[in-house]
């Protein structure tokens, strides 16, 4: 499994980030990976491995690139409940940091180097991100319609705030079809059916699923919050996703 680490040129400096794609040449649909609030790490890199052996190429940037590279903030190899509260400390004011006008530079910057990449394949990508990504993912998709087939985003955060531009109040613009698999306590019910219902009107295909039984995180095997029935549950909705989305033509 060729895997790269690389520097991305973006408005605002040069980004460093990860790829893993396919061995055996030739050219592949792109999976943008948006990173959690704990940033680029191994477990997001064995994730993003898992998917190129499926045949994407997966770019997972370090968004907390205005700091430093990755690793932004030393973590410990496994994030226990007792290690967050001090972790968070570090890394919101990064989050806080990275305003939507951030968000949206760096996206301009993450497509064109995949457009420019001799092993991705023309035509629609697809964007998944977790935690704080998931909405990264969301934002990502309604500025780029024409280059954006398939949205998933996994015990996302900030999906519905009372912000004007709040991810949730921008998805008239989508066109891409739309997973999003959620902890148990992600969303309230009310905020839950005024995504679903916003993305009705806008005539979305989309799922929003409760994953049984997760916590807030359960994708990412160094955590406390990892749940491996979540894990699996995920990888049954993010592939089928972009199986249907993605040409490989």
């Amino acid at each position: 499994m060729p895997t790269t680490s690389l520097q991305i040129p973006t408005a605002d400096g040069q980004a460093d980030a990860f790829a893993a794609f396919p061995d055996g040449g030739g050219r592949h649909p792109a999976v943008l990976m948006y990173m959690d609030a704990f940033g680029v790490r191994p477990v997001l890199k064995d994730m993003a491995r898992e998917l190129a052996g499926h045949g994407y190429y997966v770019l997972v940037p370090n968004l907390y690139y205005r700091h430093a590279p990755a690793p932004v903030t030393e973590l410990p190899e496994h994030i226990g409940e007792d290690a967050r509260p001090e972790i968070f400390a570090r890394v919101m004011p990064l989050i806080e940091a990275h305003t939507t006008e951030r968000v949206l530079r760096d996206a301009d910057a993450f497509l064109t180097f995949l457009a420019e990449q001799p092993e991705v394949a023309a035509g629609p990508i697809g964007v998944t991100g977790y935690c704080m990504g998931a909405a990264l993912a969301v934002r990502t998709a309604t500025a780029h319609p024409g280059r954006v087939a398939a949205v998933a985003g996994f015990h996302p955060g900030f999906l519905v705030t009372d912000a004007p531009d709040s991810p949730h109040r921008l998805v008239p613009e989508l066109t891409a079809e739309v997973h999003l698999g959620l902890a148990e306590n992600d969303l309230t019910p009310e905020a839950r059916e005024e995504l679903d219902q916003a993305l009705d009107a806008a005539g979305v295909r989309h799922s929003i699923e409760v994953y049984p039984g997760t916590v807030h995180g359960f994708t990412m095997a160094d955590t406390d919050a990892f749940d491996p029935d979540g894990l699996r549950r995920h990888w049954d909705r993010l592939l089928p996703l972009l199986d249907r989305t993605l040409s490989r033509s």
